[in-house]
């Protein structure tokens, strides 16, 4: 069973959330003799794979931007929409995964986007063709949205459902996320809560700490024995590092102990143990978040090109430089950019501008320029941020950090709160 469909069965309860969806309905099988009842609207076809941040913005703004005039279809293996912001508070306590658990019902209404709840099985881009496992569909341009895939070369025996269950990476929030938490609560005090951090690039760089930052907390309250121990892959902390290093050192001295330049060699699945390249480390509850590279959908047409883990694209429609009506949004990109929720939300605005352009006989904005805010939370109130803002420069032909922006000098509440309402306004205005 793998990640969507466990968690499909872990999260599966109504109640009444920011966004209101209606009872889900079943799966529909679709091909495109099913949508050729409809009149065709006149610009074409777009398919979308994949409904994360990503995916979901850029067919809602196709939709907005071309007038309704570009049919828009989402594929998306699960019923639910699940958050990968704020799921660290999950491991803290101070979050339920409901809380960060949302239907796709509005978008799907207020915007006439076809909505299909199927597994790609694979795409023929000569044909223009996406085979799924109940049907297939055929594109005028394809969206390609998949996230990431983790990558366990190095662990092999991680990769079973069975060894996750045990020794979960909770780096896509759902099953595995309830799982590490569950493991949190049943360890004794005076355990010790041992995670991992890949090199980068990785989803989220500053992720991983505030997971640390979460745990500590949850320690610090309720079993204040216990300890962390970080086997950072990086030579330093890799984001927001001097607001991550004063809260390991002063909020939680004597809980977290850092220790970079610490790549996995292997591990015991059994007994829980790593062992780096220079020690070996026993846990009682272990998180191994393994490297990753571009959603095995990408990965199926050989669009992951760089390092054969990311995808190369042209930033001004996010094109494939493989294929040219294949575009690639969201964390699978090779950009040298976050991977973060609001990148990958400005990534699919620009992308979506740039098909309804080109699907119009017309060119792409030449100058796109976007923002990226991501917040971490040092407990359950107090967060940091760091923001800044991105312009294409015409000579690299890339996006490169313009005037703007910043970071936080300091944890506090008022951050937490402006954190919060970020969230609740990248939900809606992804899911609505």
């Amino acid at each position: 069973m793998d990640d969507n469909s466990m968690e499909n069965t872990t999260i599966n309860r109504p109640r009444r959330r920011l966004i209101k969806a209606a009872a889900y309905t079943s799966a529909l099988i679709v091909s495109n003799t099913s949508f050729a009842r409809a009149s065709k609207p006149p610009l074409g076809r777009v398919v979308i794979i994949g409904g994360g941040y990503a995916g979901t913005t850029a067919a809602k703004y196709i939709r907005m931007w071309s007038m309704g005039n570009i049919e828009t279809v989402v594929i998306e293996q699960s019923s639910q929409f699940v958050s990968c912001p704020l799921s660290n508070l999950v491991l803290g306590g101070s979050k339920s995964i409901h809380d960060l658990t949302f239907g796709y019902d509005l978008v799907k209404k207020n915007h006439g986007i076809q909505w299909v709840n199927d597994t790609v099985t694979s795409i023929d881009a000569d044909k223009k063709r996406v085979r799924m496992a109940r049907g297939e569909l055929s594109y005028d341009r394809l969206v390609i949205a998949p996230g990431v895939d983790v990558n366990y070369e190095k662990t092999p025996n991680l990769a079973s459902a069975e060894a996750q269950a045990l020794i979960p990476h909770a780096w896509k929030a759902g099953w595995q996320t309830v799982n590490l938490r569950a493991q949190l609560e049943a360890m004794p005090d005076g355990g010790v809560f041992v995670m991992t951090i890949p090199k980068a690039p990785y989803r989220c760089p500053p992720g991983p700490y505030e997971r640390a930052c979460q745990v500590a907390s949850y320690f610090k309250a309720h079993k204040p024995k216990s300890k962390v121990i970080v086997l950072d892959a990086n030579p330093e902390i890799i984001s927001k590092k001097g607001l991550f290093n004063q809260a390991f050192i002063k909020t939680y001295a004597g809980i977290v102990d850092y220790r970079p330049n610490n790549d996995i060699v292997s591990v015991d699945v059994a007994h829980k143990t790593v062992t780096t390249e220079f020690e070996q480390v026993k846990a009682d509850v272990l998180n191994v978040i393994p490297p990753q590279r571009a959603g095995k959908v990408a990965q199926s047409i050989g669009l992951n090109n760089v390092d054969q883990r990311w995808c190369e694209v042209d930033f001004l429609s996010y094109a494939s430089t493989l294929h040219s009506d294949i575009h690639v949004i969201g964390d699978s990109v090779s950009a040298g950019l976050p991977k973060s929720a609001h990148m990958a939300t400005s990534q699919a605005r620009v992308c979506a501008a740039a098909i309804v352009a080109l699907m119009s006989g017309d060119q792409p904005d030449p100058t796109p320029v976007f923002a990226n805010t991501c917040y971490s939370f040092i407990d359950d109130r107090q967060a940091v941020h760091v923001a800044h803002v991105y312009r294409y420069d015409t000579a690299k032909k890339i996006m490169v950090p313009a005037e703007g922006g910043g970071v936080s000098t300091a944890p506090s509440d008022q951050e937490g709160q402006y954190a919060f309402a970020w969230a609740n306004n990248i939900w809606s205005d992804v899911l609505t």
